[in-house]
């Protein structure tokens, strides 16, 4: 397909989980008709029935052959350059002039090597990882760190202003994938050291609740204090849909990125090692929040208010 100036392009959505169900259905409501796939059976057409303008499509070439642009949240650049490029996907679907918009969590250097290849037939693409989790994708304020190049960029702008609150727009192809994988360090990192201090505090008689209000009020708050201590933490209900396991691929990524670069980060490699040790601990399905649950066995100190009691 090929869009015009008068006409909205029709969109492509593929990997329709806890963020790109919602991510979609936003754009449904903003009026973009929509060809939907998942590798999960019945997933693209029980949610196709719920949306206006929408079809499910049983292969990424189908959804090609009616897209324009093509979203996909996927769990890595390794799926994502299969769905683009292997058997039946979207590159033997697409005529020129199409665009790949990646939103999932990926490997920079994957993302740059499916875009050459892309780009040899025509077709451009767009990285644009998210920040936000699922309550983000639900209310349309997901945060966008894109890379690519700016006229690809702004033909894409529309779709994000519809799906999150801001966009980055952060450089080159890779530079959106770049970010996300630093962004994920930081706050592993972040959630390794809230958790062990509050474990200390706590063992010293000192109630949680009130040291994340502390917290929240002072220099050691972070996003973590404000959304996850008192929300799974404290009500022990560590239901965060984020997955243990993803949160530590995105830390080797990072990390990964920092020997590629010959940045040293020792901080960040100890770190690696806990989460490595805590995603083993917990077990299949973890989710990220349960890495406090691991901090409060090897310290053998839950982290748990009076107030609760």
């Amino acid at each position: 397909m090929t869009e015009t100036s008068t006409a909205k392009p029709h969109i492509g959505f593929i990997g329709l989980g806890v963020m790109g169900a919602p991510m979609a259905s936003h754009l449904a409501k903003a009026g973009y008709a929509l060809s939907l796939c998942d590798t999960a059976p019945g997933l693209a057409a029980r949610l196709a029935e719920t949306l206006s303008g929408a079809r499910a499509c049983a292969t990424p070439r189908e959804v090609a052959q009616h897209s324009d642009i093509v979203i996909t949240m996927l769990p890595n650049g390794r799926v994502v350059r299969e769905v683009t490029l292997g058997d039946d996907g979207l590159a033997s679907g697409w005529t020129q002039g199409a665009l790949l918009l990646d939103t999932s969590s990926a490997e920079p250097w994957i993302t740059r090597e499916t875009a050459q290849r892309l780009g040899a037939i025509g077709i451009a693409m767009v990285d644009a990882p998210v920040s936000g989790a699922e309550w983000g994708a639900q209310a349309a304020e997901l945060v966008f760190m894109v890379g690519g190049a700016a006229g690809n960029v702004e033909r894409i702008r529309p779709l994000l202003d519809i799906m999150g609150r801001a966009t980055f727009h952060l450089g080159e192809l890779g530079a959106g994938h770049t970010m996300k994988c630093l962004n994920n360090l930081i706050t592993a990192i972040t959630l390794t050291a809230t958790a062990e201090g509050l474990a200390i505090g706590t063992r010293a008689g000192l109630d949680p609740a009130v040291m994340t209000d502390v917290l929240n009020e002072s220099t050691g708050g972070s996003w973590i204090t404000r959304t996850h201590i008192h929300q799974r933490v404290l009500s022990r209900s560590f239901d965060d849909p984020f997955k243990l396991k993803l949160m530590l691929k995105d830390m080797g990524i990072a990390l990964d990125l920092a020997r590629e670069m010959g940045v040293p980060a020792p901080i960040s490699g100890v770190g690696q090692q806990l989460w490595q040790a805590a995603n083993q601990a917990r077990g299949e399905g973890a989710s990220v929040s349960e890495l406090v649950k691991w901090v409060e066995d090897f310290a053998g100190t839950e982290i748990r208010s009076p107030r609760a009691e």
